[in-house]
């Protein structure tokens, strides 16, 4: 495990410290969580990106085809 020196404006850390003592957790355990939800976010995006590459929108518009042209169940409808 590595350790990081961090800077933080004080407005900042007293809402990470009041966020973490409501959860329950060390400010740390919630710092270390906020950024694996931003590199999870971060990555997300980057694989969505790629894999939007390998499209083939004949083979979408194909697929779409098959779909039949009916309305939404009640509970499906927007309002």
């Amino acid at each position: 495990m590595s350790t990081l020196s961090l800077r933080l404006a004080n407005s900042l850390y007293d809402e990470v410290k009041h966020l973490a003592k409501k959860e329950g957790i060390s400010i740390n355990q919630f710092i270390a969580s906020a950024v694996a939800e931003k590199m999870s976010a971060l990555k997300t995006e980057s694989y969505l990106l790629e894999r939007s590459k390998k499209g083939n929108k004949k083979a979408f518009l194909q697929a779409m085809s098959k779909v039949p042209d009916a309305e939404p169940e009640e509970n499906d409808q927007l309002n």
